[in-house]
This record gives C-alpha cells, structure tokens and sequence, in this order.
C-alpha cells in the first residue's frame, strides 16, 4: 500500500519485489552520511595561488543554508554551495567563493568545519559535481536487507525534500504562482498545514489563515520561520501578495516552480509505468542521457539513459510521454506557456529531461547499512524507499 505523503507528492508505484525491511533511518545524525563527488577533471584544475577560493564543508544538525549563514555572519565572505544537504545528517560538500582571490581561513565549531581545498579558474557550479556518496544505517528492521538486489529498478523520483517533508507544500506554492494565484501562494506559505507538522507549527499557521491576526503573528513567529517573516512583513506593509513574493530570496522562489515541475514529473512518471511504458530500457525514438551527461536520441548504446521531459515553457512534446504529461496538465489546468513568468522572467523555467530511473553504482550493504553511489540530482531516500518501504515515510526518518 502507498503511504499518503507519497501520494501527496506525485508517487503511487513501488517498482520493486522486495518486500521491504521496515525500520528507521537519521534515528541518528551519524546514521545517515553524504560525500560529494567532484569530476576528475574539476579536481586536476585547482590550483594553490590564485582564483575562485573552494573550501570543503563537513557539517552534522545543521542544513547548508544556515551553515552559510554562520560563515558569512563571521567572515563577511558569501560561499556558494553545489548542492543543499540536510540537516539530520553528517555531510562532507563543496562550497566556493563568488568574488577572486577572496580567502577566509579555515574554521570550525561545534557543528562545522570548513577547510580550504585551493582555487579555481571560475566559480564552481553544479556540473562540477558527479554525484553523492551514501552511507545509511537502518534501525530497528523486520529483517535483513542483505539480499536486495534491485538497486538498478528504482525510478528516478524527486524524493520528500524537494516538497517540504514533514509540510508537503512547496509543489502547492509553485502551482499556485504558476496560475497566477500570489495570493493563494502567500496563504499557503503562511497557513498550510499538514498531520506530520509539529503541534507549535500547526497552531501557528492557523493564527496566521486569519489575515486580521498577521499583525500579531510577526511578533511570536520563531527564528526558523524567516520565509514567513518576510512576507507578513511585506502583507503589512504593502498587502501586495506579488510584491511579498518577490521579497523572498530568489532561490526560494524558483524552489517553489521547480518543486511543482518535480510533481509534475513524478506523477508522469506513474503514469506512464501504470500504462505500460518500458521505463527502464529506451526504445526507438526516446530521448537519452549518455555517459557524459549530454542529451541526444537513442542510438542502442548500453550506456545511455532513458530521459523523461520535465515541463517548462519550452516543452518537448515530441516523446511518447507526451500522452500522459499532456493529460497531467490538462486535469491540473496549467500549460507549458505557464512556466514563463512575465511577471517575474527570473523564476520562469524552460523544462528540460531527467532520467527515468536511478542509476546507482557501488551498492553494497554490511549488517544494517548500505552504501552506494548516486549520479547528481538523485534522491537516496527513493533508494531507502524501495529497501524500507515503511508505512510511514516521515516516522521512519524520511
């Protein structure tokens, strides 16, 4: 039976046979580890002199964002990061300098450190980045999972953090912006709230439906809800829902929208299985990653990928997906036009591909853990899925 989080998120379709182990994963930070992985070629271009200064940051209880928040507050020093990572987890990534020759010394406290690695000719950027190394203990499972061995049939979706977890929103925010709705989009910002919320934040957010209450809400919202901050502020201020939007950070914003596309490709994706559709192998016609990562048609090479359109202003029909993506948007009311924002061009998406299934290498597993590695963009939780197959995604530490 599929749990409703994930149905919430666009997922309905186990693709493999194991029966699943149950159990629980991040019951501690230590439990769940992620290495990023630079390319080969990124790590034979640092240079010591001179350049766009990189660092590598290993933190534990604390997300990315707010580990840079620290560093900035302390140095003064904006760092970029490849990839956000979570916060109930010990991670080891790669963030660099925006600004040449701008160098901070290495640091660390209770819950980062940041050692510099040297410099490089141009900032780093995702694509610099191959893919995250995984090492996940499970506790308390019904049984072993020392037999899985369907680590090459789990689909490619985008997993539990892309939509908020524990408040399944950000899809919902990102419809509402693309159909225009801003002040459906600042409402749920404010006010949605889900069953896997904590009982404080529940409370909050249904103070805050009320927009008479926004005035008062500003004054007991806590230091974690600074999205929400921002946007009453704004409410009071101007009660401009597009303009409370436009305030938040960019970043944010363009979350939102791609967090929707995400949605739109995981519901894609269980359609087009429901149907039928040879997922894992790509057939005549499809439209295929290679093993450098670039798009082209299928061409019967044994290293190609089979790719899924995500929708954006630029939508390639031309797939045999399109009959279940065009159907998708038909029942959601939304068009691929819809993805350009007039309004606001920078948060406006073109779309593009994404691998149909996960390709994970590496896959070993020793008592109650498992380690594999996972191309860039992957979800290791859509892993654990398959392995776990709890009833309950968030209780099991999803």
């Amino acid at each position: 039976m599929i749990p409703k989080i994930d149905s919430d998120i666009g997922i309905s379709v186990y693709t493999t046979k194991y029966p699943g182990c149950g159990g629980k994963i991040k019951a501690h930070n230590d439990d769940f580890k992620v290495f990023e992985i630079l390319s080969q070629k990124t790590l034979d271009s640092i240079s010591q002199s001179e350049g766009f200064a990189a660092y590598k940051l290993k933190k534990s209880g604390i997300d990315t964002n707010h580990a840079l928040e620290i560093i900035f507050n302390k140095f003064g020093v904006r760092l970029k990061a490849l990839g956000l990572k979570d916060s109930s987890a010990i991670t080891e990534q790669f963030v660099c300098s925006l600004g040449q020759n701008k160098s901070i010394p290495n640091y660390a406290d209770g819950k980062i450190s940041l050692e510099k690695i040297g410099f490089f000719k141009k900032p780093l950027s995702a694509k610099d980045m191959v893919g995250n190394k995984f090492v996940i203990k499970v506790t308390n499972s019904k049984q072993s999972f020392s037999d899985f061995a369907e680590q090459d049939r789990i689909f490619n979706f985008y997993g539990y953090q892309r939509f908020g977890s524990k408040r399944p929103v950000t899809h919902l925010i990102g419809k509402a912006l693309v159909q225009r709705r801003f002040n459906d989009a600042i409402t749920l910002l404010l006010s949605f709230t889900s069953e896997h919320d904590s009982d404080e934040n529940t409370k909050i957010r249904k103070f805050m439906s009320d927009e008479s209450n926004y005035s008062e809400a500003l004054k007991i919202l806590p230091h974690k809800m600074d999205l929400e901050k921002i946007a009453l502020q704004e409410m009071l201020e101007h009660k401009d829902p597009q303009r409370a939007f436009q305030k938040l950070p960019l970043s944010i914003r363009r979350l939102f929208v791609d967090a929707y596309q995400s949605f739109i490709f995981n519901l894609t994706v269980c359609k087009a299985f429901e149907y039928g559709e040879e997922l894992f192998q790509p057939q005549d016609g499809d439209v295929c990653y290679d093993k450098n990562a670039k798009l082209g048609k299928y061409e019967m090479d044994i290293n190609q990928q089979l790719a899924i359109p995500l929708v954006g202003h630029s939508y390639f029909k031309k797939t045999r997906f399109d009959l279940h993506l065009s159907k998708i948007l038909q029942d959601e009311q939304v068009s691929p036009k819809d993805f350009f924002f007039k309004e606001m061009q920078e948060i406006s998406t073109e779309g593009g591909f994404r691998t149909a299934s996960i390709l994970c290498t590496n896959f070993s597993t020793e008592k109650n853990t498992v380690s594999f590695t996972l191309q860039r963009g992957s979800f290791a939780t859509m892993v654990m899925r398959e392995i776990m197959k709890p009833d309950d995604p968030l209780g099991a530490g999803f």
